[in-house]
């Protein structure tokens, strides 16, 4: 949209800056893949932040899940009988290793020999071999389990992603998805903003830059039916480096001017739209 800067005060001065509002504008994708089952909201509806959209099919997934317990659970059957052969395995190796104390004791008091204790030392490698051969053996299933546990979080933050929740307070701008609609991971679904407050990008050339600073108070006014409206702002954000005044300047002489971009923010009272055009005033009118 173009307008001159020739828009004047009742006394004759003009304006000390001239832009158009603008809103962030965030587009909210899918998550997850799949048939929308609920997708809940206009263009133009107020949204809440965490506020539920609907949710995108989740069957799939909810079988896929049921099929990884039955197979964790066939797994885990397997897994019992191992383990329980290695409490054997060091129970019997505790009970040698208490005898083998024995032994030695009774070897200080003459009442038994090198060989019982050569006996006892050599069982107790044997049980100690055996426990490490039935551990390797149960590695794989092990490892087969943890893959599974894996698995099953991964599902469960899927279907966590198939509910759609908006982020933040805000307007829808635009709907880009229907329910029963098939939506692929990344597609948009909608774009919302923050219509409360507005900002008012203008530009201002380099010997107002002096003039102007970020929290300061400004008037920023629009066309009315009449006469001029006008807000208060505040100035949020001003351009670290100069750049060629954009094309909604009619006038070529002034196109071709280098000028700062700067921000303001203004209460919106519901007449703001973004891409209106606004004028700024450092000194109110």
């Amino acid at each position: 949209m173009a307008y001159s800067l020739i828009s004047c005060g009742n006394n004759g001065e003009k304006a000390n800056g001239y832009g158009n509002f603008e809103a962030t504008e965030i587009t909210i994708s899918a998550e997850n893949n799949g048939k929308l089952m609920q997708f809940s909201l206009d263009e133009g509806q107020v949204l809440k932040t965490n506020q539920f959209i609907g949710y995108i099919d989740t069957i799939p997934l909810f079988l896929k899940r049921e099929q990884l317990k039955v197979s964790k659970a066939v797994i885990s059957s397997k897994s019992k009988g191992v383990l329980s052969q290695i409490a054997v395995l060091n129970s019997k190796l505790k009970m040698a290793k208490t005898n083998k104390e024995r032994v030695v004791n009774l070897i200080k008091d003459n009442a038994a020999t090198q060989k019982q204790l050569d006996d006892i030392t050599g069982e107790i490698d044997v049980i100690k071999n055996q426990i490490r051969s039935v551990e390797i053996q149960n590695a794989p299933v092990v490892n087969e389990l943890k893959s599974i546990d894996v698995q099953l979080k991964q599902i469960d933050d899927q279907i966590q992603k198939s509910k759609i929740i908006n982020p933040e307070n805000g307007t829808v701008l635009t709907k880009y998805a229907e329910p029963n609609e098939i939506t692929a991971f990344g597609k948009p679904l909608y774009k919302i903003a923050n219509l409360n407050t507005m900002q008012l990008r203008v530009y201002i050339s380099e010997t107002q830059l002096a003039n102007i600073k970020i929290g300061q108070e400004v008037t920023v006014k629009i066309d009315d039916a009449e006469t001029m409206k006008s807000y208060q702002g505040t100035v949020s954000w001003i351009a670290s480096e100069a750049e060629f005044t954009p094309k909604i300047i009619q006038t070529k002489e002034e196109r071709v001017a280098l000028v700062y971009a700067v921000k303001i923010d203004v209460k919106n009272d519901g007449s703001l739209k973004i891409g209106m055009p606004a004028e700024m005033w450092l000194t109110r009118k």
